[in-house]
């Protein structure tokens, strides 16, 4: 057994232990009705575990915004966040049909709603760092997408081609058959050598949850923060499923506040964004992004 699958089997297990006699769909949920947080001695006990700052400190966060933060966590179970959620989102286009067109009015979208990015196929990279300049919104691409299954070095340098047109967040889809052969070498090589390669992009790692078992995601979620990314990521958006409450607040659970989650594939409406955000998702990848920030339908996107 090498050192990797020795680390793989502990953190696993214990894992296992600490959410052992926990109900699947309610893993570290914090009380709904904790009320506004008016203790400005800082830090205090609250501020150690509660991760509720957007619910019941909104003037901090704000605060905290004006002078340069872009992003903030939320615990699983936080409860209702504020409706203006466009700086969440990942504003999304990746059919393989897509057209200069629809690129250029997704940037177009972008800078108008403030989303958080765009994210694209690696060849639209260019046309939208040059269409985003100056706007705040950062472009977003994706490696050995949707499959996952390319060499670690070939990712590695996709991703690091991507950052030298001008990618900012680079999304990765794990190595999904190596890591249900248990080759969790493979694995963790894969998301360390596009960390690597992406610097000083961050990198999120798309586990493709759908495809998982309860063990294989808790696996994965361990393997990326070991590997450096910044995110973990539900899903592709081309699988047979996408972003649920519940492996949302277990990957949450997982990663702890040190990295970010983002909920893609399925994310149509205002209401599933905030049911996400709720569950511990601080990031959110939706080709419905319009629908969700004005809350009105299209009748039209399938989401992402």
């Amino acid at each position: 057994m090498s050192d990797v699958d020795r680390l793989v089997e502990l953190i696993t297990q214990r894992v296992q232990e600490r959410m052992q006699g926990q109900p699947r769909t309610k893993l570290n949920v914090l009380p709904r009705d904790r009320g506004a947080c008016d203790d400005d001695a800082a830090p205090g006990e609250d501020c150690a575990s509660c991760g509720s700052c957007v619910v019941r400190r909104p003037w901090t966060v704000r605060a905290a915004e004006e002078v340069g933060m872009s992003r903030i966590a939320a615990a699983p179970g936080v409860g209702e966040v504020p409706t203006d959620i466009a700086g969440m989102i990942d504003h999304t286009l990746l059919k393989a049909e897509a057209t200069r067109d629809e690129v250029v009015k997704l940037c177009e979208e972008a800078r108008k709603y403030h989303f958080a990015s765009v994210c694209v196929n690696t060849m639209w990279v260019p046309l939208c760092k040059s269409l985003l300049a100056g706007s705040g919104v950062m472009v977003c691409t994706v490696v050995g997408f949707p499959l996952g299954a390319m060499a670690p070095m070939a990712k590695a340098y996709e991703a690091r081609d991507a950052v030298r047109s001008g990618a900012q967040e680079i999304d990765m889809v794990i190595n999904i058959g190596a890591l249900k052969s248990k080759d969790y070498e493979t694995v963790f090589e894969d998301i360390c050598r596009v960390v690597k390669a992406s610097a000083p992009a961050a990198v999120k790692v798309i586990l493709e949850t759908s495809s998982l078992t309860h063990e294989e995601k808790i696996i994965a979620s361990s393997l990326s923060k070991l590997g450096g990314a910044a995110f973990v990521k539900t899903s592709t958006g081309f699988a047979k499923g996408g972003a649920t409450v519940e492996d949302v607040q277990l990957m949450r659970s997982i990663v702890g506040r040190e990295l970010g989650v983002k909920a893609s594939g399925g994310v149509r409406t205002a209401e599933d964004a905030i049911k996400m955000a709720q569950a511990g998702a601080n990031r959110l990848g939706a080709s419905a992004s319009i629908a969700i920030v004005t809350n009105k339908s299209d009748g039209k996107s399938k989401g992402y």
